[in-house]
């Protein structure tokens, strides 16, 4: 493949800062660069071409030379004395990654107190605890150059490790928080593990604290024991500078159970991947995305879910309203691979288009090998309906408010199935704001420069 020059400015920034990288990083991240610099340097950047990223692209996104932290400066924020949540009776475990970095608070000389865990729980930097069992095993046999490159530059993240049996009552937050007086990109890991019979809710909620335009990406590696069950929500709530690219790989064991949620409620550009493998016999997966988009935004959600054993159940339903000159993409594809037999699988998107101009890709696929399975999926995309309007006009609802009534309650089907209660309660507050245009960021997040 013929390396453009969005790519091969990546390239010698590689070959010019290598050192100084892994002398800001840990020996498990620095031990894979090498092999991921490599498969860059042969595949570079994807273009629309790629029939995973013919939706959005990627060359455009990367070309701008945006700065780094390579020499991991120090940025001026405390969000431990800036953050405070207004979620109620949420009484998460707060944790924060300022921009790519674990946050220890050492900037005011004094750490915070640690969130109770129960015994054996970890939660911390991933350049200081990865596990070379880990780290990117999953993410290095995915084939994904963004991913390399995130593989290359990445110096810290997150890591959470959950013993055998543990079940983590409090759900853990993590504030992501982009932070700079200049363009910035930051590349950013998370390496999740949940041994047999281990429980876990993650809550992961992306902000931008400055009016700069930031390039994120973001690689998540989650490994689900036997019996075990772990529930991820991602919300993004950052602005319309922000280009977000976030892969997420999640392995699954025998009875195991996962729950991921993706909720884009203020963004510029945001592509989010899903690669989830259901390796065991009885595992089981519920999938949801919602997305609320207008101006010039645009939102791809790509997903793969293969089934490699029998007898796992795998559900999907992403819902997008569109207004204004927003753009979106939904491209889902299931793999039932030979003697996963009993499968069950449905895949659904939806999509509403408040305006004419708002435009939607939605490309289901399933990809079938075995013979005793039962498979489903389907999309539309319409207009509000024009009957409803009227209806509701005649009893004394104006139009705008008719429209927001509608909007909200197509919207709502996929934020009643998250399981987080007080999380459920105030999505369901943010994003009738957000139809009212009342919404410019989360207001779970008051942050001072």
């Amino acid at each position: 493949m013929m390396i453009t020059s969005s790519a091969q400015q990546y390239i010698d920034l590689y070959r010019q800062c290598r050192t100084t990288i892994c002398e800001h990083s840990g020996g498990v991240m620095n031990d894979v660069r090498d092999e991921a610099f490599g498969r860059f340097t042969k595949d570079g950047l994807p273009t629309q071409k790629v029939e995973r990223y013919k939706y959005t692209d990627m060359q455009g996104l990367f070309a701008p030379d945006y700065g780094l932290n390579l020499n991991r400066l120090e940025i001026p924020v405390d969000p431990y004395r800036a953050f405070r949540c207004d979620v109620p009776n949420l009484s998460t475990s707060l944790y924060f990654v300022v921009n790519d970095g674990f946050y220890r608070g050492k900037r005011t000389g004094v750490t915070p107190t640690a969130p109770r865990l129960p015994e054996g729980v970890v939660v911390g930097s991933l350049k200081d605890l990865a596990p070379a069992e880990y780290y990117n095993r999953l993410a290095g046999a995915a084939g994904d150059s963004v991913t390399e490159l995130n593989t290359m530059l990445a110096q810290d993240g997150l890591y959470v490790y959950v013993p055998r049996g543990v079940k983590v009552d409090r759900a853990i937050q993590v504030i992501n928080i982009l932070r700079s007086d200049v363009d910035l990109m930051v590349n950013r890991r998370v390496l999740i593990v949940l041994e047999e019979g281990a429980e876990l809710k993650m809550l992961f909620c992306d902000h931008a604290a400055d009016d700069r335009r930031f390039l994120a990406t973001q690689v998540i590696e989650a490994y689900v024991g036997d019996n075990a069950s772990l529930d991820l929500y991602c919300l993004e709530e950052t602005h319309y500078k922000n280009v977000r690219v976030s892969n997420v790989y999640i392995e699954q064991q025998a009875n195991s159970r996962v729950n991921h949620n993706v909720i884009t409620l203020h963004n510029g550009t945001t592509r989010n991947r899903l690669d989830l493998t259901l390796k065991g016999e009885g595992a089981e997966c519920q999938c949801y995305g919602c997305v609320v988009a207008d101006k010039q935004q645009h939102v791809d959600n790509n997903t793969l879910i293969v089934h490699q054993a029998p007898h796992c159940t795998s559900n999907e339903l992403y819902k997008y309203v569109l207004d204004d000159h927003a753009s979106g993409a939904f491209a889902g594809k299931v793999l039932v691979e030979h003697g996963a037999q009993k499968t069950n699988s449905q895949m659904t998107n939806q999509n509403l288009m408040a305006t004419r101009e708002a435009h939607m890709n939605t490309q289901p696929m399933l990809e079938i090998y075995a013979d005793d399975v039962k498979c489903a999926h389907g999309s539309t995309v319409g207009q509000l309906n024009d009957a409803a309007l009227f209806y509701m006009q005649q009893r004394g609802i104006s139009l705008q408010e008719a429209k927001t009534l509608l909007q909200n309650a197509f919207i709502n089907e996929v934020v009643d199935k998250m399981k987080l209660e007080p999380l459920r309660d105030r999505l369901h507050h943010l994003v009738e704001k957000r139809f009212r245009g009342e919404l410019n960021k989360c207001e779970g997040c008051k942050l001072c420069k």
